[in-house]
């Protein structure tokens, strides 16, 4: 049986398990990476046929134009043209302790592409502190699902 993008999508968020492998040091919570979906992502994506590509773009918005990591992950179903994306946004920080430039930019890239993979994929984080506390980054959280 053939199945369309849709089917497939559906296929790995329900047999997605995506543990949080990750412990906060500091508020002693457990969480899940970037990283660790991924890693849980990649069988699923051969076993559904399937490929994901995740992109970073740099964006202005608001009044005050706040930069902004536009993060998209893109399921692409490998039989056919049909796809399925997400988007994550994270805001740089103007400054952060210890952080050079690059590494602002990769932290909220790497929460940008956190947040649009949980989009696409249905995981739900409203119980991870992780996403709730940004001990003392500044980060914005939005998802917007294109079908």
């Amino acid at each position: 049986m053939s199945h369309n993008i849709r089917q497939k999508l559906q296929g790995i968020q329900s047999s997605l398990k995506a543990p949080k492998g990750q412990t906060n040091k500091f508020g002693g919570y457990k969480y899940r990476s970037c990283e660790d979906i991924l890693t849980a992502l990649k069988p699923l994506l051969a076993e559904w046929g399937c490929s994901l590509t995740i992109s970073d773009e740099i964006v202005e918005l608001g009044v005050d134009s706040r930069v902004y990591v536009k993060a998209e992950a893109n399921l692409l179903d490998n039989d056919s043209d049909g796809f399925v994306y997400a988007s994550g946004y994270a805001r740089e920080a103007a400054s952060k302790k210890g952080m050079d430039e690059a590494q602002i930019t990769g932290s909220a890239s790497s929460y940008a592409r956190k947040y649009a993979l949980n989009g696409l994929f249905a995981i739900d984080d409203t119980k991870d502190p992780d996403a709730t506390n940004d001990h003392g980054k500044s980060v914005k959280a939005t998802s917007n699902q294109g079908f």
